[in-house]
């Protein structure tokens, strides 16, 4: 191409609006790290892994239970166990060993096995454990492993220099279901509280279901700019799983 004074304002208009154009962030592939017939390690930002353990049931069939893991600077956080102790020591294995870092805390945001059920494992590597207050007692009611560290409204933990909070915005899933937020990459951690798309309502026995819609709402007022959401079971998405949670259990 000849160069001439034409070209070079073209090029250097170019590049202004190229300069001044916004960034595109938070495109992370998520990745599959680890496999085995267990348990599926995914991760979906530069800190963040959904952990994937199943559970066999009458209703519902081998039923994929989800969990998240917090990484950052050699420290780590977990959302969730594992189904049973025996997947959750393979959980605590590769944090230690592919992530090589220590974890400070396991946070179950509900009593159900499928969010608490290898908790045993974790305190057998001393691991200390944080709960909500209603799930320590349920825990207790039901004769499982309990939860050392009881909070009332929310709890911040951090891995390195990334904060983790676990906060009770209300029933719905379970008397006792929480959620976890990580501010800095706006990554929502439902639990059983959020549904995936076109799922269906799932296990009712312990759940409050005129109160889930509204507590659902409190949650996406709460986190207005989250990007990632994570329900307990099933595939993730972004703020769409709320709005699926609100409408189905609203009441007509």
């Amino acid at each position: 191409m000849k160069i001439n004074s034409k070209n070079i304002g073209f090029l250097l208009l170019s590049f202004v609006i190229l300069s001044c154009s916004p960034k595109k962030t938070d495109h992370f592939k998520a990745k599959e790290v680890y496999k085995s017939s267990e348990l599926i390690i995914t991760q979906i930002s530069e800190n963040a892994f959904i952990h994937t353990s199943f559970k066999q049931t009458n209703d519902f069939g081998n039923v994929p239970c989800n969990g998240l893991v917090v990484k950052n600077n050699n420290e780590a956080v977990v959302f969730d166990t594992p189904v049973n102790d025996k997947t959750s020591e393979e959980l605590i294995k590769w944090i230690n060993g592919a992530l090589h870092s220590k974890i400070n805390a396991v946070v179950p945001t509900h009593f159900h096995d499928d969010s608490m059920g290898g908790l045993q494992a974790f305190h057998n590597h001393h691991i200390p454990s944080y709960a909500y207050s209603k799930t320590i007692e349920l825990a207790k009611e039901n004769n499982f492993t309990v939860p050392e560290n009881s909070f009332k409204g929310s709890v911040v933990l951090k891995a390195g220099h990334e904060k983790t909070i676990a906060k009770f915005f209300g029933e719905g899933h379970t008397k006792d279901n929480v959620v976890g937020y990580l501010p800095e990459e706006h990554i929502l951690f439902g639990g059983c509280l959020l549904k995936e798309l076109e799922a269906g309502k799932g296990y009712l026995g312990d759940a409050n279901v005129s109160a889930w819609s509204n507590t659902v709402e409190k949650v996406k007022k709460e986190y207005p700019d989250v990007k990632i959401v994570i329900p307990g079971h099933g595939e993730y998405g972004d703020q769409k799983l709320l709005d699926y949670t609100i409408n189905l259990f609203k009441t007509q």
